[in-house]
């Protein structure tokens, strides 16, 4: 009979994986946004940004690669990023479409930068409100007064006339890296990290 002693004991559990890349992503500096604008990821992403401003005032990071999503909380990342003191260098990668072009150009141009691959999308709110015709008409209202607020971020950020972006959005407007460098949206197209520090 075997003594209990004798068994090998299990190794003790490590620290799950994603504690462990958190750790590293936090020590890096590094926020990332992949996947759609959610009230969650507002909230996970402002915080982290928060703690890594409390933390040091050197540049912090941030990928996005996101097809959008709620507007409010594309604002509230956006908002947060010009509130908080570190720089922030924006680095768009896949696609960045709608909210997250809003949040990406929280940032100034110089500060904006993308992989090669990087596709762009602008385009005005949508909405799909139901209800009494009263309601309906509210919130027609508010999507275009958040249309008129997109369009001036737009034309703030890149330097383009009001009423040119206002067309521009009118539908949906693709941008390849090149073309949303030219538009302004983008400061330069990079390839590697070391070139964030040229």
């Amino acid at each position: 009979m075997n003594d209990p002693e004798d068994e090998a004991t299990p190794p003790e559990t490590a620290e799950p994986r994603s504690s462990f890349l958190e750790e590293k992503a936090f020590k890096s500096r590094t926020v990332l946004l992949f996947g759609a604008v959610t009230d969650a990821s507002a909230r996970e992403l402002t915080r982290r940004l928060i703690a890594l401003d409390a933390d040091s005032s050197a540049p912090i990071d941030m990928l996005v690669s996101s097809p959008g999503g709620h507007l409010e909380s594309g604002d509230a990342i956006h908002d947060i990023l010009r509130f908080i003191s570190a720089p922030v260098n924006m680095i768009g990668t896949g696609w960045v479409g709608s909210a997250a072009t809003h949040l990406y150009l929280a940032v100034p141009r110089e500060r904006r930068f993308c992989l090669p691959n990087t596709r762009f999308l602008i385009h005005q709110p949508s909405g799909g409100a139901g209800g009494p015709a009263s309601d309906i008409a509210i919130h027609a209202q508010e999507i275009i007064k958040a249309r008129e607020r997109i369009a001036r971020t737009i034309a703030r950020e890149t330097g383009r006339p009001l009423d040119s972006v206002m067309l521009d959005i009118e539908r949906d407007r693709w941008l390849s890296a090149e073309e949303a460098v030219d538009y302004g949206l983008v400061g330069r197209i990079i390839n590697h990290k070391a070139d964030l520090r040229h």
